[in-house]
């Protein structure tokens, strides 16, 4: 599979579940975790689907190499996973038997492997301008 592909393929992915995740957060998860946790799940939801959006619209944008794409492709993915999948499963500790504090600051490793990122895209836009 071509890398375009996989963007999109991942892109695709991502959405599906940003909006499965937002339509359980709209309709049921009040019967579980409070109104502070769903809150934060939320936060998880909409930089879940920018991003989705995200690897939709630079799957056809040509960047300086096929490498560059790649690292792209990388770090939003990446970032994607670790900054809102930590926020997902944070919100759920208070009905969870065991700790997940560990996951704090993965969330942020997530949100710095996504500043990466797109610096990256801008970096790459600029130089080829």
């Amino acid at each position: 599979m071509n890398l375009k592909n996989k963007m999109q393929l991942f892109g695709s992915i991502f959405m599906l579940i940003a909006i499965l995740l937002g339509a359980i957060a709209t309709h049921y998860l009040e019967r579980f975790i409070s109104s502070e946790s769903i809150v934060s799940f939320e936060v998880g939801v909409r930089y879940l689907t920018y991003h989705a959006l995200a690897l939709l619209v630079l799957s056809s944008i040509s960047f300086s190499s096929k490498r560059v794409k790649q690292n792209i492709f990388n770090l939003i993915t990446l970032g994607i996973l670790l900054f809102s999948g930590s926020i997902f499963l944070l919100s759920f500790q208070a009905v969870i038997p065991f700790s997940l504090r560990f996951l704090g600051p993965i969330t942020p490793i997530g949100g710095g492997f996504l500043i990466i990122g797109w610096c990256l895209v801008l970096w790459s836009l600029i130089k080829k301008s």
